[in-house]
């Protein structure tokens, strides 16, 4: 449980799994001995049959294939990407959106370590065309991510946020298209 005082992001950088690498080059140089090159190589065939299929059904099947939780109704725009790494940390519940080309990351390559961890995409959450969610982010039931935003933290439910980093919107920007209440 988080203290009332902890920040969003530091909530999702408590969430994240580090692992320190060796050697003199940054951690992706060693992704071979993080990840199994047959298992990304395969990953990645599977995610680019994602990326360009245009059901709906085959993308939610194939991305439950590579061991991710994906809920009824999951929509997921052309060319939108799960993480290749770690799909198996990658959350949608139920009608959720991902819109186009926007990218779900499950791991960060630093200089010294990685990261992992997952990505929680709540029920009926949308996450706009171009968006990027960092690993360790939770996007709340409900919630609208903005076309091109960078979510760095966690997307309370009923919330709209925008923008690089992405902040909650004003005045309902980038409301639901239910009408205004």
């Amino acid at each position: 449980m988080t203290r009332p005082d902890d920040s969003a992001a530091d909530r999702r950088h408590n969430r994240l799994d580090r692992t320190p690498t060796n050697g003199p080059r940054n951690s992706l140089w060693g992704w071979t001995e993080i990840r199994h090159p047959i298992r990304v190589t395969v990953n990645y065939l599977v995610v680019w049959l994602i990326r360009v299929s245009p059901s709906l059904r085959a993308k939610n099947w194939l991305l439950r294939r590579l061991g991710a939780t994906v809920g009824s109704g999951v929509a997921i725009g052309l060319e939108a990407t799960p993480d290749v790494f770690w799909p198996e940390l990658v959350t949608l519940e139920a009608d959720a959106i991902v819109g186009y080309d926007a990218t779900l990351l499950c791991h960060e390559f630093l200089q010294d370590e990685y990261r992992t961890g997952e990505v929680v995409i709540g029920e009926r959450a949308m996450i706009g065309a171009g968006a990027v969610v960092l690993p360790g982010v939770e996007v709340g039931a409900d919630a609208t991510v903005a076309a091109n935003s960078l979510v760095v933290e966690d997307v309370p439910p009923d919330t709209t946020v925008a923008g690089v980093p992405a902040r909650p919107a004003e005045n309902g920007v980038g409301g639901r298209g239910r009408g205004q209440e």
